[in-house]
């Protein structure tokens, strides 16, 4: 079990990567990765001209079940709208724009498919 996890992690760690790579190309800052507070945790935070981003990254290997950003649920995206308001306030940020992205990465034999889902949802505050 110990080895099927740290392959998940080897897997997660180099879409992380790939995602932030990409971001940047996009013309991104990367401001935080792996941001943790409490039970709170965004992949990458990052910013562009229009706002900061809290960005999920999915990563799997092919064949998958399901699409990885599938995986982004209703808990998943209330947790990263609680995280961004923590990261704001924490950086003096409560101003800025604040935009939800999904990076999705599947590895297949050497080669991988990035898929990005910028303004992937709009946060729902009750």
């Amino acid at each position: 079990m110990a080895r099927l996890q740290d392959n998940r992690s080897r897997v997660g760690k180099r879409g992380e990567d790939i995602a932030a790579k990409f971001l940047c190309g996009r013309g991104h800052t990367v401001l935080a990765r792996n941001w943790r507070s409490g039970h709170l945790e965004v992949d990458i935070i990052s910013e562009a001209a229009d706002g900061i981003h809290f960005v999920e990254v999915k990563s799997r290997v092919f064949p998958t079940e399901a699409e990885p950003e599938e995986n982004v649920g209703f808990l998943k995206r209330r947790r990263m709208v609680a995280a961004a308001g923590k990261w704001l306030k924490l950086n003096g940020r409560e101003d800025a724009e604040c935009i939800f992205d999904v990076v999705s990465v599947v590895f297949d034999e050497g080669t991988y498919r990035l898929d990005y889902f910028g303004n992937a949802f709009i946060p729902v505050f009750v």
